[in-house]
């Protein structure tokens, strides 16, 4: 038996691998020749491989998708994952908020044995682009490529997202899967930085804010994210691990939406007012703008002065409690108005692909097409950033190559 797999990121490498493990010959086809180049690149060259969570909880990190992945990530789980890892010589470690990486830091190593799993059996690399799928009576029976045709009694489609056009992930396999009567959903970015209309963000470019607390609001003012984490002021707004989490809650449309960043979550609103009491009573000779210093970040402190409607250089001694209060409202919810995600380029994966109702969570393949299976990020599923999306890539990659092979 031939399975066909489109694509060698990291849930192609997993489902060729798989099918070759059980019996089959495997064709893997990859139009950049090199596998792995996304997954070279993920964890920023680092590569987050997994997240330590139980698999209960991980289902829960999936905004879109997580029910869909019950099947796959119970059948093949993170242990499943760090066990073939350490079977193929690369070592990990856990590191904050449950992150894995490899003890090396270093990504190639963990495409190194990605590609020595995919390629100990009977599989042979191809480079080259799948421009057709074949089917005939309803079965997938195999792929057309600029270099011919290629059977095959299976067909994996593995090939990616829209983001990152440069590794191969350009979106061609929504165009074949659309090709066999599958419905794409709308493709958005995932995971990827916001714009603001905030003018001051660009002067506090490069600014790092940890233990923050952020919540978002949708355009008609409902709650739709909150969460505690380190976000990073840019030239255009925010990005950052917590901001990237809140733009996949931001699904199909970010402008319109609200952010509000509290910046003192562990205090309440009378403890902080205590707090700068206490630090106006210290300074009570300077100037406002050099009274913040062990509260705020030097950079933030004239922008949260400036919006609480304080003149920077107004004595500590004469701010008026009506004044402190709006300095204290800025602190506890730093105001940011979005005006859309930035380009699908920079996401870390896209949200929408192939609609999870035509495809059967227990096998990963086609409701449409015998014969045809999806894998990884071309599916409409997408997870929070922290090693949830790779675990999906492994474990519907690991799902489709067994179910290929079984069929």
């Amino acid at each position: 038996m031939t399975v066909i797999v489109c694509g060698a990121g990291a849930a192609g490498l997993m489902a060729a691998g798989t099918a070759a493990k059980q019996g089959c010959k495997v064709v893997l086809i990859e139009k950049n020749g090199e596998p792995g180049r996304k997954l070279r690149i993920t964890g920023k060259g680092r590569c987050n491989i997994t997240n330590a969570c139980d698999t209960e909880d991980m289902i829960g990190m999936f905004p879109t998708g997580g029910r869909f992945l019950y099947s796959a990530l119970y059948s093949f789980t993170n242990q499943d994952m760090l066990s073939l890892l350490e079977e193929y010589g690369v070592k990990t470690k856990v590191e904050r908020g449950g992150r894995v990486f490899p003890v090396s830091d270093n990504a190639v190593d963990v495409v190194k044995a990605m590609k020595r799993y995919a390629l100990d059996g009977d599989v042979k690399l191809i480079r080259g682009e799948v421009k057709e799928l074949l089917i005939e009576n309803g079965r997938a029976v195999g792929v057309k490529t600029r270099q011919g045709i290629i059977k095959g009694d299976a067909v994996i489609l593995a090939t990616g997202g829209a983001s990152y056009k440069n590794t191969g992930s350009d979106g061609y396999g929504y165009t074949l899967a659309k090709s066999a009567g599958h419905t794409i959903t709308d493709i958005v970015p995932s995971l990827v930085p916001l714009e603001a209309e905030e003018k001051w963000c660009r002067a506090l470019m490069g600014l790092s804010l940890r233990n923050v607390g952020v919540t978002v609001f949708d355009q008609k003012g409902k709650k739709i994210y909150s969460g505690l984490g380190e976000l990073l002021f840019t030239h255009f707004g925010v990005s950052g691990p917590l901001i990237l989490s809140a733009s996949s809650h931001m699904r199909r449309r970010a402008a319109g939406c609200v952010i509000k960043i509290d910046m003192k979550p562990a205090l309440a609103p009378e403890q902080l007012d205590a707090r700068l009491l206490r630090d106006f009573a210290d300074r009570q000779n300077k100037h406002i703008i050099n009274a913040l210093d062990a509260l705020l970040p030097k950079a933030l402190i004239p922008v949260a002065i400036e919006l609480a409607g304080i003149d920077l250089h107004k004595s500590v001694n004469v701010v008026t409690r009506q004044e402190r209060i709006a300095l204290e409202t800025v602190i506890k919810g730093l105001t940011l108005h979005i005006t859309g995600f930035r380009p699908i380029d920079e996401a870390i994966i896209t949200s929408g692909g192939v609609n999870v109702k035509e495809i059967d969570p227990h096998t990963m393949g086609s409701k449409i097409v015998s014969g045809l299976y999806f894998a990884g990020e071309i599916i409409d599923i997408d997870g929070y950033t922290g090693g949830y999306n790779l675990q999906a890539a492994w474990s519907t990659g690991h799902l489709a190559g067994v179910s290929a092979a079984m069929k």
